[in-house]
């Protein structure tokens, strides 16, 4: 997992300078085909080594679809469109997460582990024949654009540096400990590194600072960040809330996050409209609301609550969860001329894995500590949970600031 994670992260950066070099199409679909070659390759692995080696080459493909993904679908339906197009193509995002789980459980338990990795073979076949025939040709935009090495090796640097080092803090000692804190202390070293390097370069890296001279830019960029705790922090301790407190099966405490994701099925088609109609402030204001109301009753349900009540709090989180990505992530394109496009996929991609790391390991570590402190007893291990849930709504309601610095079309409307 780590060495996935790292090599994601390491690729980020790899994918801007990709897509202004050379012909979008053929990036993208080289990029999928070794994501599928090492997908069989991990399913064929003999031993650990190899395992970790094909999921290192599977990982470095992943970082380079992601990014490639937006910048494309920018190009291809210009900011106008952004929000609604940006729903149809985030659909299988929100189906990850609910049939994923169930999925990999029943693989798992009734074929085999090698599964998990084979059934993306069928599915990547699918996919290269789809954009082999029906995806438009993407000209590259800047055919002598020279490779930024150093810039890349920061930014891949900084990002596998706090990765790795916010998930070292979810072993040992915490966030406290020493290894988390070295791995930490170098990704803030590379990141001022980077900042000097940008000012001296500032017309030829990857990720020019004058995108933050954008407010709709730098409020995606620091609600993409928080989103990490409100997303992927909260999602990565409801199954263990399932399992720990309620003592659920895998596949059932998968199962009981379905209305989470049906809550975000149905707000998806209409956030992308909305979001094109009077643009992110307002939406993402509402989303976060929404997501705040859906996380507090898991600060307060007792470990016997009824399903029924688990459900509901769940459909309404997931209204308010799938509310805040699309308008966030179309924000950070307003008002960029073609050529930063690419950077800004760069960086809001990085933000992310970062964002999420930190959201992950802080919420896993917060219950961690309660849990070493407590009486190993179920309402104890229940208040480790709620302390835990407790911190991602109060870091989910801080994305109300930057949702401020996102654009109002509704009131540019009303004076014009």
């Amino acid at each position: 997992m780590t060495g996935y994670v790292l090599a994601l992260a390491i690729a980020v950066p790899f994918s801007g300078w990709l897509v202004q070099r050379f012909e979008g199409k053929a990036v993208y679909f080289i990029a999928e085909l070794l994501f599928l070659l090492s997908s069989l390759l991990a399913g064929l692995a003999w031993n650990i080594e190899s395992l970790i080696a094909f999921r290192i080459v599977q990982g470095f493909a992943a970082g380079l679809i992601i990014p490639l993904l937006t910048t494309l679908l920018v190009q291809a339906a210009g900011q106008d469109q952004m929000g609604r197009l940006m729903a149809i193509v985030g659909l299988p995002i929100i189906l990850g997460p609910i049939l994923g789980p169930v999925a990999g459980g029943l693989l798992v338990e009734y074929v085999s582990w090698r599964w998990i990795f084979y059934i993306n073979v069928p599915i990547g076949i699918i996919a290269l024949a789809l954009i082999y025939v029906k995806m438009p040709r993407f000209p590259a935009t800047n055919r002598r654009a020279a490779l930024d090495w150093i810039g890349i090796l920061l930014l891949g640097g900084l990002s596998a540096s706090f990765v790795y080092g916010i998930s070292r803090g979810t072993e040992g000692d915490g966030l406290g400990g020493g290894a988390s804190i070295g791995f930490i202390a170098l990704g803030v070293i590379l990141m001022i590194a980077y900042v000097v390097y940008a000012q001296v370069r500032s017309s030829a890296v990857i990720v020019p600072l004058g995108l933050f001279r954008y407010r709709s830019f730098t409020g995606s960029v620091i609600a993409l960040f928080l989103a990490g705790f409100g997303t992927n922090g909260a999602m990565l301790l409801l199954p263990l809330y399932f399992q720990n407190v309620r003592h659920d099966s895998v596949i059932l405490a998968a199962l009981s996050l379905i209305p989470q994701g049906a809550g975000m099925l149905l707000a998806r088609p209409v956030i992308g409209t909305l979001t094109d109609r009077i643009g992110a402030r307002i939406i993402v204001l509402a989303a976060t609301a929404i997501t705040v109301a859906g996380t507090v009753p898991f600060i307060l349900f007792p470990p016997d609550v009824p399903y029924w009540q688990i459900g509901l709090a769940l459909f309404i989180r997931g209204i308010g969860v799938g509310g805040i990505t699309i308008p966030v992530m179309t924000d950070s394109y307003t008002g960029l001329a073609g050529h930063q496009v690419p950077q800004a996929s760069v960086a809001t991609r990085i933000i992310q894995n970062i964002g999420g790391a930190f959201g992950s390991a802080v919420l896993a570590t917060v219950v961690a500590l309660q849990l070493r402190q407590a009486v190993p007893d179920l309402p104890h291990e229940a208040a480790a949970y709620h302390t835990g849930f407790l911190v991602a709504t109060v870091l989910t309601a801080a994305m109300a600031v930057p949702a401020l610095l996102l654009t109002n079309k509704a009131k540019a409307m009303a004076r014009a």
